[in-house]
């Protein structure tokens, strides 16, 4: 954030947040660039997301999901038009691997186009396998679409082509 940008805030999301927060999704989703998520999908994970709030409305989000003991993922990160290049993703990056600590894990994923981004905060390109056999079986069995994402599975290929995968190592 820049001295001359207005302030904004970046906390925990409320119930009150989830039609906001879709609002910002739905242009991305249309693009083919995030995977779309039903209204009550959102409500059920409002506690997975932080949003940055300005002016009284909200101009980005970004959520932490648990997906094993030591790995989350950040997912569905998005900044409005108006404020990027403002520091509002990394401010929301920077309150997401807050949460990941907290929980005790100690690895970070994501799956992005914005490699330059994530590289910045300190995420490194990775293969296809980031976890043992006995995780990875056990991963098969979630019915969530982002760790089929994470495992490569070939039903969600048509939703990833051309993302990175990306992984950082928490201090």
């Amino acid at each position: 954030m820049t001295s001359d940008s207005p302030a904004f805030l970046v906390r925990p999301a409320r119930a009150s947040d989830v039609r906001g927060i879709r609002a910002m999704l739905e242009p991305w989703v249309q693009r083919r660039i995030l995977l779309g998520k039903d209204l009550v999908v959102l409500f059920e994970s409002v506690q997975e997301f932080v949003v940055a709030e300005a002016d009284g409305g909200l101009v980005g989000c970004g959520a932490l999901h648990v997906m094993w003991e030591d790995l989350g993922e950040v997912r569905t990160l998005i900044v409005v038009d108006e404020w990027l290049h403002r520091g509002v993703g990394g401010a929301i990056v920077e309150r997401l691997e807050e949460g990941a600590r907290e929980l005790g894990l100690s690895r970070l994923f994501c799956l992005t186009f914005e490699v330059d981004f994530f590289a910045r905060r300190g995420f490194e390109t990775i293969g296809e396998q980031v976890v043992d056999a006995d995780v990875y079986s056990q991963l098969l069995r979630s019915p969530d679409e982002g760790i089929a994402e994470f495992l490569d599975l070939a039903h969600v290929k048509p939703n990833t082509l051309g993302n990175t995968r990306m992984l950082k190592h928490l201090a």
